[in-house]
């Protein structure tokens, strides 16, 4: 099972999204052949894959036809069971495994797995009934913030709740399932650590990202986070002890919090590149892609020194409200570098693409790329 799966292979992805498409780029660009799974058909990833199977990811028997055609799987989201990522398992490697899937997909066992590794995280108490959340708030404190188990993404499945009166309106906003309590952060500055770990436990990582969010989704990211050398070191080390806890063979991000006392906490995990990290792909050597395919593939690590710094800027379905962007006016700026994901229905707030800028400096590049996304908007609203 650690032999490499060597190019000209053929490489599963479960998942269909942009992130599966980034890394089939990679994958053809390295002589590999891509293989994706999703029950949607002309997707971002099936439009750059070699063949894509359209069919329920609870569809166990397509799931092991899949994996039977190809020579490693990953997935791009980790929305999908466990029993299919085990499924796939009986016919060649996963990676990650399928329990570090089960693990992530669900803020009650990430949690306490990150505790149980030693791992600093925002106070918080798992509530399964609406008298749990109650005495959880009376435990905590408010503010608080309540979020589904499962299944939430870019703010959803998420309440605020300011007061102990606010939460039978919170607890009905979520559907009123299995359910996290959070303890509200003070925080300075949202921070992530992509991360790669090989099959034989090699690592490396992109250094420190700082992310900047408009209505909950990642609006803005910008390499090298400005902080002090010892939360740099702090940093890395939290995600190296993920890696290495959890056994991952593949990208894991490692979202974190910096509070108002200089303090590192960790929000999330993302088993798969991340948003924050797609600044990757013009910044460094190798991308968060291209370290994905490796690691899945058993092939050595690449470099991630950063070339010079970088900022993206995410591209949502608003800015086609008024009709197609103006690329021609974003392209304007020669560091400016666009990505679109291949999205026929633009809607607000899905994200559609990015623009990445490199720059003499953080605050030049993170300048530019937002110049660029502007004159998008300005062109298409005259």
């Amino acid at each position: 099972m650690n032999d490499p799966v060597l190019p000209g292979a053929t490489l599963g992805i479960l998942g269909s999204g942009q992130l599966g498409r980034m890394l089939a780029q990679s994958a053809r660009r390295m002589g590999y052949r891509v293989h994706t799974f999703s029950p949607t058909a002309d997707s971002p990833t099936g439009q750059i894959a070699d063949r894509e199977t359209v069919a329920a990811y609870e569809d166990l028997d397509a799931i092991e036809r899949f994996a039977r055609d190809v020579d490693a799987v990953t997935f791009e989201f980790e929305n999908i069971s466990s029993a299919a990522a085990n499924a796939a398992a009986r016919h060649g490697p996963v990676r990650p495994r399928g329990e570090v899937l089960h693990l992530c997909q669900n803020r009650w066992r990430e949690k306490h797995a990150l505790t149980a590794a030693g791992l600093p995280t925002a106070p918080y108490a798992a509530v399964e009934s609406l008298e749990a959340l109650l005495a959880a708030i009376a435990r905590l404190g408010t503010p608080c913030i309540l979020k589904t188990a499962g299944f939430g993404y870019d703010g959803k499945g998420q309440a605020r709740i300011n007061t102990a009166d606010d939460a039978v309106a919170a607890w009905a906003s979520i559907g009123g399932g299995p359910a996290i309590l959070e303890g509200v952060v003070d925080f300075a500055a949202e921070l992530s650590v992509v991360a790669a770990r090989g099959a034989t436990g090699e690592r490396v990582d992109f250094g420190v990202i700082e992310n900047r969010h408009v209505d909950h989704i990642l609006d803005v990211s910008i390499a090298d986070a400005p902080l002090d050398e010892a939360q740099t070191t702090r940093a890395r080390e939290i995600a190296a002890t993920v890696m290495e806890a959890f056994d991952v063979v593949g990208v894991l991000c490692v979202e974190l919090f910096v509070d108002r006392r200089g303090e590192l906490l960790v929000n999330e995990l993302a088993p798969r590149p991340h948003n924050s990290g797609h600044l990757t792909i013009e910044a460094c050597a190798s991308s968060q892609f291209d370290q994905q395919l490796r690691a899945v593939c058993g092939l050595p690590l690449g470099d991630t020194t950063r070339r010079q710094p970088t900022a993206m800027a995410n591209l949502l379905g608003d800015l086609w409200a008024d009709g197609e962007p103006d690329w021609t006016a974003a392209l304007a700026d020669p560091a400016v570098n666009l990505h679109l994901y291949g999205k026929a229905e633009p809607r607000a707030g899905r994200k559609m693409g990015h623009l990445t800028a490199s720059a003499a400096s953080r605050d030049e590049a993170v300048r530019r790329v937002r110049t660029a996304r502007a004159a998008l908007v300005r062109a298409s609203n005259p």
